[in-house]
């Protein structure tokens, strides 16, 4: 894999929406500390400095913890326009999958995906070829397909951690298009937004309108899919309501006005810095007010489009004109990227300013988010499609709203082949529970809300109480004949997610079976 330099951290938090904001509660920390020293000039008595520098001092760190989030989470983003190319390759590169430490959020944006209309209607009825490449990469390590959209060729999927599937919740999907007036969804975006431990998240992969001349066509079909993308959440009905927005994809901004032995020549000795003030959406970004609001790395990686397939070297090719002549070659362009936005704070009112004396500082932002930027680069190794892969990794840090499930649920006693089993699950708080939803026994290293061995439906005949401990049997024949760990997942259907997780078990093979040679060589898709 062929690395540029990376670009150096790129931080942003949701406690200021300007400089002047940080520096205000900056302020406020230098008055509580110059206090403190206030204190010990002038307290005669021992005993009561030691009080009053004991009280400054708690204000103090008070103030900055406030500002500095608890919990840290790894997202790694991908973006690439495959171009129809089936996947070939080991994703491993493309996923990062010896990182330390690893993540805890993987999202892969694809566009152009093979949508030919047998090939979409395949898709459909079961996952698409990419999807399997990367859950078969993921799942072994732990980490579980949340949920995808799909629109013609644009693909989006989120994986997470296993450990963090209960604290996914609220999670939508959907999709604009913008090809052909709007009518046809060659281009356009698609969306997944969710509640992540209680801070809601947003992210947008887009396929935006090609060719040189449609920069300002670009920004308006952007602008389009932020308008018009709706939720069905009551706080954060569009896009940018969420405190955080993540936005990526082929989004077809070219490099203006220089030649292409420049481009070349530039490429070639690494001096890309002299590209990036003719990059299309760098100056878009300067004349446009809601772009600003979106945060980029630096661009020093090569430019990803546009190469001969299975090679390094930019386009050779000499495409036909309309009138049958020859074309020019494409030039290379910055058309595959990753941005992010924090939402930024509502300026203050006239009655905002007048109710200002009368809160703390501290009520302005109780869960702080902060989100740094650790890399930003492409991988040349993958070259089936005229397209290099973006990737990009960010430290999330944040306060949690909440750290415990919804649903407790707990396998009861030993279980082993061939016996029956018990579970118990009590609700913790009330949500839109529902007798659909059932228990899933997964085995360690499932793919899918959906890959489980068995399930259970919930108590059918009412809904529990909060902390009351209902008790499920589950038949012997259910339970699998081969041994290993597993958990327990309840799934709730108004919520489309799982709710509770059990801690992993052990499940015993079935000694008699093994015995009789009753275990066949493959159960449930899973080898003995």
């Amino acid at each position: 894999m062929e690395l540029l330099t990376d670009s150096p951290r790129v931080r942003s938090d949701s406690t200021s929406s300007s400089a002047s904001q940080g520096s205000k509660s900056k302020t406020v920390l230098r008055q509580r500390l110059s206090q403190l020293l206030t204190c010990i000039e002038d307290m005669s008595s021992d005993d009561e400095a030691s009080e009053e520098v004991s009280r400054t001092l708690e204000e103090a760190f008070q103030l900055c913890g406030r500002f500095i989030p608890t919990d840290a989470f790894r997202i790694h983003i991908v973006t690439w326009n495959v171009a129809t190319a089936e996947p070939s390759e080991d994703a491993t590169s493309l996923l990062q999958l010896d990182a330390q430490p690893p993540p805890d959020l993987y999202v892969i944006g694809l566009q152009e995906v093979n949508a030919t209309p047998v090939k979409f209607i395949t898709d459909l009825i079961s996952e698409d070829s990419w999807s399997h490449v990367f859950m078969n990469s993921l799942a072994p390590r732990g980490f579980v397909k949340v949920t995808s959209v799909r629109m013609q060729g644009l693909l989006l999927l989120l994986f997470a951690k296993q450990i963090h599937l209960p604290y996914i919740r609220n999670i939508q999907t959907t999709y604009t298009r913008t090809g052909v007036f709007g009518y046809w969804g060659n281009k356009g975006g698609v969306s997944v937004r969710f509640s992540f431990y209680g801070h809601m998240i947003c992210f947008l992969n887009c396929h935006l309108a090609a060719h040189m001349n449609n920069a300002l066509q670009r920004v308006d079909e952007f602008e389009y899919i932020l308008e018009t993308q709706d939720f069905d959440i009551y706080d954060t009905p569009q896009i940018r309501d969420h405190k955080v927005v993540f936005w990526f994809g082929d989004l077809n901004f070219r490099i203006a006005d220089h030649g292409l032995h420049f481009l070349r020549s530039s490429i070639n000795s690494g001096r890309l810095n002299l590209l990036w003030g003719k990059d299309q959406l760098i100056m878009m970004k300067k004349k446009e007010a809601f772009l600003q609001e979106f945060e980029e790395g630096l661009l020093n990686f090569k430019p990803t489009y546009k190469f001969d397939r299975n090679s390094d070297t930019y386009d050779t090719s000499t495409p036909k004109t309309w009138l049958g002549l020859n074309g020019k070659k494409r030039k290379p362009a910055w058309t595959d990227r990753i941005l992010w936005r924090i939402k930024p704070k509502p300026l203050p009112s006239e009655e905002d300013d007048e109710k200002a004396s009368t809160s703390t500082d501290e009520e302005q932002d109780e869960y702080p988010v902060l989100v740094t930027q650790d890399k930003y680069t492409s991988d040349m190794s993958y070259g089936v499609s005229d397209h290099k892969p973006v990737i990009a990794t960010f430290s999330l840090e944040l306060r949690k709203v909440f750290d415990t499930p919804l649903v407790r649920v707990s396998p009861v006693g030993i279980w082993s082949a061939g016996q029956d089993a018990l579970l118990t699950y009590s609700v913790l708080e009330d949500f839109m529970s529902s007798t659909w939803d059932w228990i899933g026994l997964y085995k360690v290293g499932f793919k899918t809300a959906s890959d489980y061995e068995t399930f259970v439906w919930v108590r059918e005949n009412e809904l529990p109480e909060i902390n009351e401990v209902i008790q499920i049997s589950v038949d012997k024949g259910q339970i699998p004949l081969l041994g290993g760990q597993y958990v327990l997942g309840y799934y709730s259907t108004n919520m489309q997610s799982i709710t509770g997780l059990s801690d992993s078990f052990q499940i015993l093979e079935s000694k008699r079976a093994v015995m009789e040679g009753l275990v066949p060589e493959d159960i449930n898709g899973v080898n003995k």
